[in-house]
């Protein structure tokens, strides 16, 4: 039975390579896949991952029906055996409906893949909805890691180094961004609670965790 799956993580744990391999295996095997994507960090219209492997994708557009791009898609005799949904958290709840019913309607694979919650640990809406109707949910087990050496759980957004959280939902960056810009990096749930990223763990100079001992 086809199915939709939400495979999930935290950023930098290999979901966009994940989602490229799907389509590699695939189309190896003659199938044609439609490959949605929002807001990717090689611009618009493309799929890649960290590793430099990037492919081209229809980029969704605000109030865009991703169920009548389908159809209108096969109407004109052209193929799709499965559907790709990378940076699935961008998409609007709404949008997560009609690629439910791609799965229901059209009897096609739905694989989508994203991140949960936001800077601030607020589940993104799409997300959410994709958790509510998934048949599916798969956390990636390529774990990132905090810069303490702990699993990462948490997704931090960074301005220079220091972690803020307040703005607007999305942003668009990456990990490793240059001083000054709007970045982001995985942090363990402890290290996001006090705020403390790596750029801000080395210029306490000393571990956070660990109070300053003098001798008596």
């Amino acid at each position: 039975m086809p199915e939709l799956v939400f495979f999930s993580g935290t950023m930098d744990c290999g979901k966009s390579t994940l989602a490229l391999q799907i389509e590699h295996n695939r189309s190896a095997r003659g199938l044609v896949g439609m490959i949605f994507t929002r807001d990717d960090r090689a611009g618009q219209g493309k799929l890649s991952s960290r590793l430099g492997l990037v492919t081209d994708a229809v980029e969704v557009e605000d109030g865009q029906d991703l169920y009548a791009y389908l159809v209108d898609h096969l109407s004109q005799g052209r193929r799709a055996d499965y559907v790709i949904a990378d940076e699935a958290q961008f998409l609007a709840p709404g949008q997560i409906d009609q690629l439910a019913r791609v799965v229901d309607d059209l009897a096609l694979d739905v694989y989508a893949f994203g991140i949960t919650t936001d800077f601030r640990s607020k589940l993104f809406p799409g997300s959410q909805r994709l958790v509510e109707l998934a048949d599916r949910v798969e956390v990636l087990q390529v774990e990132a890691l905090c810069w303490c050496g702990a699993r990462a759980t948490h997704n931090a957004r960074t301005i220079g180094g220091a972690m803020v959280v307040e703005g607007a939902q999305v942003v668009i960056g990456d990990v490793n961004q240059s001083a000054g810009e709007v970045g982001y990096e995985v942090l363990c749930r402890r290290h996001h609670r006090r705020r403390m990223t790596a750029a801000t763990a080395r210029a306490a100079s000393i571990s956070p965790d660990v109070l300053p001992v003098t001798s008596p």
